[in-house]
């Protein structure tokens, strides 16, 4: 499987926080197949928006929600 990667972001209630304001309301930048492309597009936002502290943009690793048992340690 591909480690797939996701890309969004939106205002937030507080910059130290990732609670979002309005979570209706969040932008998808995209689905990147690898995390080096899902940073340049994540870098790429988050520059755009920098003089704005409640914008933050994320990167989710989505293979690690699709198959959270391969984050397991294999048991002694």
């Amino acid at each position: 499987m591909s480690k797939l990667h996701l890309v969004f972001g939106g205002r937030v209630k507080d910059p130290r926080t990732l609670e979002f304001a309005d979570p209706s309301a969040l932008e998808v930048v995209g689905i990147f197949p690898d995390y080096a492309s899902a940073e340049k597009a994540w870098r790429a936002n988050a520059q755009r928006t920098v003089d704005d502290a409640e914008m933050k943009f994320v990167v989710v690793h989505l293979h690690r929600l699709l198959e959270p048992d391969l984050l397991a340690s294999p048991e002694a």
